[in-house]
């Protein structure tokens, strides 16, 4: 994509100024520090993008505070009704909106659509469920009395999002606050900011023709500041941040702190069991999408193979052949499987890592670096995915890197499998490639995986959004996206009514006066 390509997205977008500091985006303060998104893709400049000021950051809370006191009020359906109107902006918007999220962070086009494509099924879910954000009903051990509980909004919903789904993990979090009456402010990544403003400029326009607030969703931009900013807000009951087990754990103690609420989606390390009854057609495609795709920066991207041995040889052969025909390149053009990761810091925590597998004693089946893409050599962000084999207890095996990296792991028994499985810190997606029907449930009792994603005969990566998506230990332990998630967003009151003419205590207490 040219320069005048992109800026013509940016336009049909109505991000011809990036310069935001209100709630919306659309007008421009203009005081605080400029931040340059450059593309992976081509190295390029997109624009800047200013970060907010403390000041500018008070006006964007004192707004989201007014509007949630009426946003609140509003009947549920009538607020699912906005978000049906902001899903069909994103219908519309889709094929730019697709390729500025392909171009500002380095996904494959496909991939880009599909993430648009996520916040539209998202807005669906929601839309139906702000018709059943159902209670429930009690017997009281008390005559003529009835108990129910009921949920309450929680009032101003700070959502931290991290640069590898610039989009489709706010709106997961957005459209579920939003049918449960509360208000967002959103601080997306500093390294895909310009996504942020497209994203409040749509919405904007259901603001405008509702005759709605600007502060039903506000947009601060910035680093790590304007982050704690929200994150130490007593005003901001609840905060919801995607990022690493790093960053995880600091806002978790200071949201802690205070009392608030935590909604956590952190780091990933996440393998795949291959048993000697699996079936290795269909298994390579998910391992190699899995490992490969989005330049292997998915929280849930494949990063441990975990192979009987009996099998092993067969699969390692086979995923040579595979890594020999990936075609590294422009992420645009759709004839290519992988694009670049975000930035030259992610290129070097690439390189040191396959460095620590050498010194630990692992050897390259697959080798990496980096890689020069034609017509693209402004970017030095293109690496090549790479295989190593490995002993699952390496340091390096333990530990999150975000790129294109798979390690092969030997077994020979199944406990010994799931052990492996287990042992690493992170617990968010996991997957077993079995035609075995008593492996499988293994698998998936209480003394299989510990994740909080357990597929059968899928991969690692992905996940629809009608489940609730998140993960244990240190990937956090919230819950986003679908089934009951959207209690997150809300608070549960208890509640007793008194239809008798007497007040009998509860236990059968007697209290005469």
């Amino acid at each position: 994509m040219s320069t005048l390509d992109i800026q013509s997205v940016l336009n049909k977008l109505g991000v011809q100024e990036i310069n935001p500091g209100s709630s919306t985006g659309q007008t421009h303060f203009g005081k605080g520090e400029l931040i340059s998104s450059y593309s992976p893709v081509d190295g390029k400049l997109i624009g800047k993008v200013s970060t907010t000021t403390k000041e500018e950051y008070e006006t964007v809370i004192t707004a989201a505070e007014a509007a949630f006191k009426d946003f609140r009020m509003m009947p549920a359906p009538h607020r699912g009704e906005i978000v049906r109107q902001f899903g069909e902006k994103l219908r519309e918007n889709k094929e730019d909106l697709g390729k500025l999220v392909s171009y500002e962070m380095g996904k494959s086009l496909q991939e880009g659509w599909g993430e648009v494509q996520e916040m539209i099924d998202i807005c669906d879910f929601a839309v139906g469920l702000s018709r059943q954000l159902h209670g429930l009903t009690m017997h009281s051990e008390r005559p003529l009395h009835r108990m129910y509980e009921q949920w309450h909004p929680l009032g101003v919903v700070g959502i931290i999002s991290a640069f590898n789904f610039p989009v489709a993990v706010w709106c997961w979090n957005t459209a579920l606050a939003w049918i449960a009456g509360d208000v967002c402010v959103w601080k997306p990544s500093e390294k895909a900011p310009i996504c942020g403003v497209a994203c409040q400029n749509i919405f904007a326009q259901v603001l405008k023709e509702n005759d709605l607030p600007e502060g039903l969703c506000g947009l601060i931009n910035g680093k790590v500041e304007e982050g704690e900013w929200l994150t130490n807000d007593h005003r901001v009951p609840l905060i919801s941040a995607t990022g690493s087990t790093r960053m995880g754990r600091e806002v978790g103690q200071a949201v802690a702190k205070r009392f608030g609420k935590t909604i956590l989606e952190l780091g990933g390390n996440n393998a795949i069991i291959l048993t000697e009854n699996a079936d290795l057609e269909s298994t390579l495609v998910g391992a190699v999408f899995g490992a490969v795709g989005t330049a292997g920066q998915r929280c849930t991207s494949t990063r441990r193979l975990i192979i009987h041995d009996s099998i092993y040889d067969d699969v390692k052969n086979r995923l040579k052949k595979a890594y020999g025909q990936l075609k590294i390149g422009n992420p645009l053009d759709t004839n290519n499987h992988v694009g670049p990761v975000i930035d030259e810091l992610a290129v070097e925590m690439y390189e040191k890592a396959i460095v620590k597998i050498g010194e630990e004693g692992g050897s390259m089946l697959v080798e990496g670096g980096r890689v020069k893409v034609e017509g693209f050599e402004g970017s030095n962000c293109y690496v090549k995915p790479c295989i190593a084999e490995v002993k699952n207890e390496y340091e390096i095996v333990c530990t999150e890197t975000f790129a294109p990296i798979l390690y092969l792991i030997k077994y020979s028994d199944l406990d010994e499998a799931i052990a492996m499985q287990n042992a690493v810190p992170q617990g968010l997606s996991s997957a077993i490639m079995t035609t075995n029907m008593r492996e499988s449930e293994k698998f998936l009792s209480a003394a299989g995986s510990d994740c909080g994603i357990a597929n059968v005969n899928i991969g690692t990566s992905g996940a629809e959004i009608g489940g609730a998506f998140g993960g244990e230990k240190e990937t956090g332990g919230g819950r986003e996206s679908g089934s009951d998630a959207w209690k997150g967003y809300m608070r549960r009151q208890t509640t007793t009514i008194n239809y008798s003419t007497e007040l009998p205590l509860a236990q059968g207490i007697k209290f005469d006066l």
